[in-house]
């Protein structure tokens, strides 16, 4: 027996004790009988945190989210917060998502919690993510918790924790409690619940959440304009219909289409392949919506509410979807615009972005003399940001993953604001007489027409992780010496911290966290980013490419050149 297999072994005995309970026995042993393959799946590793926190098929197992790998958080987490916090009354907020055994799996966590002495303010039913951000500063909370698995397939669930700020955990808060967590038994895990100190909240905080989203994602659009734009939402089956409608309502737009067939929150996403906005399928329903009403803009919202997808109509007056990096970009400039007009940038403001997303948005800032601070993937590092920039003002923040941030009220990607915020930008340009599609091509114009695209690779299991993990190493090992004809003058490698500039044969230390992140930059303005997907069984792989646009009227002409030199990369680099 391999030492592998003699570790699966010894947790799967483990998991046979008397600490399990006889639903966990009896499923173990179906699969013993019937599916060896599923469990050595189920226990060959632990279950880890990844960019957006613990991710993973429901099911038995260390490897799998359940009331035990989920308890065993919860009571490393309520341990580490005694050590932190001695001498105050603990306080954490719960919320869940749609996802089958969300409710149930939030009342395990809420009873551990509670079970510690911690005082414990669960949502009474799903709410949007944005919302569990914005409630653990609002209730004052040490920590929040919600149960989600953002965008990933049905049999997935996940537990993203929240920090005092609102902030999703990071460096070094993270890596103590692992240890905290890695150092438990399950046996420590309590689970009898202290029913007295968990309480429900629901409405109260809603509306605070909701006029604090009207607050921060309203621009002095004027009731005409916001009357006038005609709007097709759809929460893909998810929770973001407890906050949008409303919050768009109370702006004051009265035109607001919902796709019914998606309204009802549905753990088994029955009308699309993904629950995932990035997708165009995804959008599909609400895209023939808009076209039945003639839409101006389409928003669909993944099953946490923190994405967002925006269809708008193009030159030809077709519906067509913006990447994340489009409707940041947009979203980015229209803010950094209301900030110059009420004269409120002083050179002490910035914006957030990733190493991943397009390099056109510190572009864009700087000629508005406003800062672009640029850190690792994830909405955590941007509301890192804001923690150790205080004395700045945070304008706001994206990434090329479809989302974005309004000010710092939600400390993550929040798309209830975001929302707003896209309608706003529609509302303002129709007004004008324009699409955010035009208004898009002239910022190509005005700073550089930047394109990108992004091709993920699934590989699942544990042959797909070793085949990622290989692939890695190779690129790492083996760069490229030019891709697609044009030499690579720059290679940044987030993992060993180096930046190495071919060029002039010189090294530079980078100074961010580490991270699995490779980005080969060539001669003629290219850049391409790979990185295993830490929430996700793929390896992800960013293209961006750019050149000059004179005019509007060339627009057309250089997106089909841009765009075949990202097929040129693709098939060079053997991934098209």
């Amino acid at each position: 027996m391999s030492t592998l297999e003699s570790q699966i072994q010894k947790r799967i005995d483990n998991w046979l004790t008397p600490v399990f309970d006889e639903h966990t026995h009896n499923r173990i042993k179906q699969l013993q009988e019937s599916n060896p393959k599923e469990l050595k799946e189920s226990f060959y590793q632990n279950l880890d945190f990844g960019t957006g926190g613990m991710r993973g098929v429901m099911g038995v197992g260390t490897n799998r989210i359940n009331k035990y790998t989920l308890g065993k958080n919860t009571q490393g987490l309520s341990n580490y917060l005694k050590e932190q916090f001695p001498s105050e009354t603990l306080r954490v907020a719960i919320a869940f998502d749609c996802r089958h055994n969300s409710k149930s799996l939030a009342k395990v966590v809420a009873d551990v919690f509670s079970a510690n002495g911690i005082k414990v303010y669960l949502f009474e039913d799903l709410r949007p993510t944005p919302e569990l951000s914005f409630a653990v500063k609002h209730l004052n909370c040490h920590c929040g918790i919600v149960l989600t698995a953002s965008h990933n397939p049905p049999e997935y669930n996940g537990y993203k924790v929240y920090w005092q700020d609102g902030g999703q955990l990071v460096p070094p808060q993270d890596a103590e409690i692992i240890s905290e967590i890695n150092a438990l038994d399950y046996a420590q895990i309590k689970f009898d619940a202290n029913d007295d100190l968990i309480e429900y909240v629901g409405k109260a905080v809603d509306d605070v959440f909701v006029d604090n989203s009207v607050k921060n994602g309203s621009f002095n659009t004027p009731k005409e304009a916001k009357e006038d734009l005609n709007i097709v939402f759809t929460s893909l089956h998810g929770t973001s219909i407890t906050a949008i409608p409303q919050t768009l309502e109370q702006a004051g737009y009265t035109k607001v289409h919902i796709v019914e067939e998606q309204r009802e929150p549905n753990g088994d996403f029955p009308t699309v392949q993904s629950p995932n906005p990035e997708e165009p399928e995804a959008l599909k329903m609400a895209i023939e919506l808009a076209a039945k009403v003639k839409g101006d803009i389409v928003i669909g919202t993944d099953p946490d509410c923190d994405r967002l997808g925006v269809v708008v109509r193009n030159l030809n007056n077709e519906l067509v979807i913006l990447n994340g990096n489009q409707t940041m970009l947009l979203m980015t400039d229209f803010l950094l615009k209301q900030w110059k007009s009420a004269k409120k940038i002083n050179g002490d403001q910035f914006v957030g972005t990733t190493i991943v997303s397009t390099p056109m948005l510190p572009v864009l800032t700087k000629a508005y003399g406003v800062d672009c601070k640029i850190g690792l993937t994830g909405f955590k590092w941007i509301a890192k940001m804001i923690e150790d920039f205080p004395q700045m003002d945070f304008i706001g923040g994206g990434e090329e993953s479809f989302g974005y941030m309004v000010g710092d009220f939600v400390r993550d990607k929040d798309a209830v604001t975001s929302t707003l915020l896209a309608c706003e930008i529609a509302a303002q340009a129709k007004a004008k007489g324009v699409t955010m599609y035009q208004e898009l091509i002239d910022l190509y114009v005005a700073h550089g027409f930047y394109k990108e695209r992004l091709v993920s690779l699934t590989k699942k299991g544990i042959e797909g992780a070793e085949e990622i993990k290989q692939m890695m190493v190779d690129a790492r090992e083996n760069p490229p010496k030019e891709i697609n004809g044009s030499k690579v003058i720059k290679i940044e490698d987030y993992q060993l911290s180096v930046e190495k500039d071919i060029l002039n044969i010189k090294e530079h230390v980078i100074n961010i966290p580490k991270s699995n992140v490779l980005i080969y930059y060539t001669e003629d303005g290219s850049k391409i980013a790979l990185r295993p997907s830490g929430t996700e069984p793929k390896i992800k792989f960013y293209i961006s490419v750019n050149d000059k646009l004179a005019t509007a009227e060339d627009f057309k002409k250089v997106d089909a050149q841009l765009e075949d030199r990202i097929d040129a990369i693709l098939k060079d680099m053997k991934l098209g």
